[in-house]
């Protein structure tokens, strides 16, 4: 197993591991993130990497934290995932292979694009907010 991969193991529950690095996914609307409003990032639960922002983070309905863009394309790395009998766009961390959701041509302007992405996959920080700063809508 890589090194990596092993370190991931330490810090996540088994659950976040199952969905990080055996491909599992978590119920809709039974998740962190998915109604999270506040401004801030969301980080790679496993190595970190800064992967979303709560600026481009939109309610698609399906109960899963949508993004319709990644904070760099190059941090998120795209590959055909075949499984449950249908073609779609699996995403993954690209610095240290995190499963982190799939990708969907059915998003809003600018980019077209849905990452319907696992909150057990990430980790939210919350931007550091002076008293009466609006959350985002």
């Amino acid at each position: 197993m890589p090194q990596f991969t092993e370190d991931c193991r330490k810090k996540l529950t088994p659950f976040q591991y199952h969905v990080c690095f055996e491909g599992g996914t978590e119920p809709p609307f039974q998740n962190a993130y998915w109604d999270e409003k506040r401004l801030g990032i969301y980080r790679c639960a496993c190595c970190e990497t800064p992967l979303f922002s709560s600026e481009t983070k939109f309610d698609s309905g399906t109960g899963w934290p949508s993004f319709f863009a990644a904070i760099e394309r190059k941090r998120v790395a795209e590959r055909i995932d075949r499984s449950h009998g249908m073609t779609r766009t699996e995403v993954h961390c690209a610095r240290c292979g995190c499963h982190l959701g799939h990708l969907f041509p059915d998003g809003p302007a600018p980019t077209g694009e849905r990452y319907c992405i696992n909150s057990a996959s990430l980790r939210f920080v919350p931007d550091e907010q002076p008293s009466g700063h609006k959350t985002a809508e």
